[in-house]
């Protein structure tokens, strides 16, 4: 079985906690240990058939990156040297954590902008959620009536995300078995 390559952008350590948390779900033997984007090359990305991204959204819509005020290079850093990279067979499921409450008018912007990037680059998506439960008036990370991938608010829903991450596991699961 192909290992599972985790990869997630933080400064507060939140989306960390998700990824050790996705890793120790999925297991040590087909998940490989999560790493900070900022500590990943492009090559280390390709070097996985099934990738599981994660990342916060900064105040109004913004990626982790120094430009939003994050203490290290993010995401915003990393998605340039995409270019040029060919993600075609490789599968892609992505988180997002955002504040609803706070940020209703850019609720896991974030997430939304790494399907972007992704997507440009050839790969291909699983684990839609859908927006029931949500209380939001805009999201990049909307496809239709769908988010591109899990949304989390560790902010005001954090009583539901454990339930969330389980079920999206679960439905997720059939893309690398």
């Amino acid at each position: 079985m192909t290992k599972i390559g985790i990869f997630f952008g933080t400064d507060t350590g939140n989306t960390r906690k998700v990824a050790k948390s996705i890793a120790k779900q999925i297991g040590e033997e087909i998940a490989a240990k999560p790493v900070n984007i900022n500590k990943a090359t492009v090559d280390d990305l390709l070097a996985y058939d099934v990738l599981i991204l994660g990342t916060p959204t900064y105040g109004e819509g913004e990626l982790p990156g120094l430009s939003s005020g994050a203490t290290a290079e993010s995401w915003e850093e990393f998605l340039p040297a995409l270019a040029g990279a060919d993600f075609s067979g490789k599968t892609v499921a992505l988180y997002g954590l955002g504040d609803q409450a706070g940020y209703p008018g850019h609720f896991v912007d974030a997430m939304g902008m790494l399907y972007d990037a992704f997507s440009d680059c050839g790969a291909a998506f699983v684990g839609f959620t859908g927006i029931e439960g949500y209380d939001f008036e805009r999201s990049k990370a909307l496809l239709g009536d769908q988010f591109v991938g899990l949304a989390l608010d560790e902010d005001n829903q954090k009583e539901l995300s454990e339930g969330r991450l389980a079920a999206w596991l679960a439905a997720i699961r059939s893309s690398w078995q």
